[in-house]
């Protein structure tokens, strides 16, 4: 299918996981051929539409790339039907999942792959890395509620995460994430992992039915993660709280200003918005570009 706003095409696609379902997803292509494969792995209740012209950014710049729903969410199936599914599920297997197709489709082509909050988490947990040559982290943090410092943003998340987020999955078996001002709808079980996680000092790390210590030590693949300064969730201290136990990995961190992009705003979504075309995705593209050249 031929997208006319850009020099790109796009096909609508079915990736499907081992454990059950699939996932729906965009792959969108430059006009010639591809010169490296990039995955975008979304965050909690995060609509695939949010990084439509990040993706198109990328194709229109010599990449194939793919965006796509978790399992549950959006287009990859109700929050009701999948409502047993977990975080840590979207993160050891669809992230793989979809890896594995993008490797599958261009075996020949370096891969790279963008995650946003729960996308990061899962590579920094060494999920979807095989045959990897970098990953860029974006707004990925522990999602510790008490370490949220403003305190209206710390009272509005933990009545969500502590209250009314678990009460609804409990009874419904999904989330209304719109309706609560979260996000998309989203499986009860997911709900209620990420509600116990934010109430850990450590996160997930304190969870030992996640391994996440030597989950991390194990991730050898160079990573660039990407903060704001007025990102109310992922601060500096919350970010590092994920990204210092990548031991073995070269981390390179970068913290940018809404001045720095010429935006009144950037938050924890506004890197995959349009306004941030011109002075924030021309620096990820250069990383990219490098990794993609570089020896595996």
């Amino acid at each position: 299918m031929r997208n006319n706003a850009t020099p790109i095409t796009f096909e609508r696609i079915s990736i499907p996981v081992a454990a059950g379902g699939t996932i729906a997803g965009t792959l969108r292509m430059p006009d010639g051929d591809p010169h490296a494969a990039v995955v975008v792995h979304p965050a909690t209740a995060v609509a695939e539409r949010l990084y439509t012209g990040f993706s198109e950014y990328l194709a229109e710049n010599g990449f194939a790339v793919v965006t796509y729903d978790f399992r549950g969410t959006g287009a990859s199936g109700s929050p009701k039907a999948n409502r047993r599914l977990r975080m840590r599920d979207w993160m050891d297997q669809d992230v793989p999942a979809t890896a594995a197709w993008m490797r599958g489709r261009f075996p020949d082509l370096p891969h790279l792959a963008v995650g946003h909050s729960l996308g990061a988490h899962a590579m920094a947990l060494n999920n979807g890395l095989e045959e990897l040559r970098g990953f860029v982290g974006v707004a990925s943090h522990a999602g510790v509620t008490k370490a949220i410092e403003d305190p209206r943003e710390r009272f509005r998340v933990g009545l969500i995460l502590s209250f009314l987020g678990p009460l609804t999955g409990r009874l419904l078996g999904a989330v209304p994430g719109r309706k609560l001002g979260l996000g998309e709808d989203m499986p009860g079980g997911a709900m209620l992992e990420w509600s116990g996680w934010s109430k850990k000092p450590n996160y997930f790390f304190d969870d030992p039915s996640m391994d996440a210590v030597r989950r991390t030590a194990q991730v050898k693949t160079d990573a660039l993660v990407i903060g704001f300064t007025d990102d109310l969730w992922a601060t500096p201290g919350q970010i590092d709280a994920i990204f210092s136990h990548l031991v073995n990995a070269s981390v390179e961190r970068r913290t940018y200003s809404p001045d720095d992009a010429g935006l009144a705003a950037i938050g924890h979504m506004g890197f995959f918005r349009r306004g941030a075309r011109e002075k924030l995705w021309p620096e990820v593209l250069t990383w990219l570009n490098d990794k993609a050249g570089a020896s595996p």
